[in-house]
């Protein structure tokens, strides 16, 4: 079983950064993909990011291009979620996902889900 842990939401003005983590721990196969969702009160949950585990390649909602970036330090197991030039319409419930592949996480199929880290950003 894999177990998915956020850290890093918290409570930021329009226009500032938070960065997010994600740790993967269990059995977990030997190559995997990560990625992230998020659901704002009264909305279905939507896909904002994945990244290979080649590290190189990478996917993003137009909603975040340019302002979040995604990355992963494969040695521990962590994907991380920068976010910058926040806006009050991407507070949110933050969710990690992983998956074998990053399609999977695109098509909002992932195996497994993380329990989410709230991220409010005020005007």
């Amino acid at each position: 079983q894999v177990q998915l842990v956020e850290s890093g939401g918290g409570t930021v003005q329009a226009g500032g950064s938070l960065r997010l983590s994600c740790t993967a721990s269990g059995r977990t196969t030997s190559t995997y993909a990560m990625g992230w969702f998020r659901q704002a009160p009264g909305k279905e949950r939507e896909f904002v990011a994945a990244v290979a585990w080649n590290v190189r390649i990478t996917y993003y909602a137009d909603s975040v291009k340019g302002r979040f970036t995604i990355s992963r330090n494969n040695a521990k197991n962590t994907v991380y979620l920068q976010m910058n030039s926040l806006k009050p319409e991407d507070t949110a419930l933050y969710y990690c996902a992983l998956a074998s592949e990053t399609r999977q996480i695109r098509i909002g199929t992932p195996s497994n889900w993380g329990r989410g880290a709230q991220v409010t950003v005020s005007s």
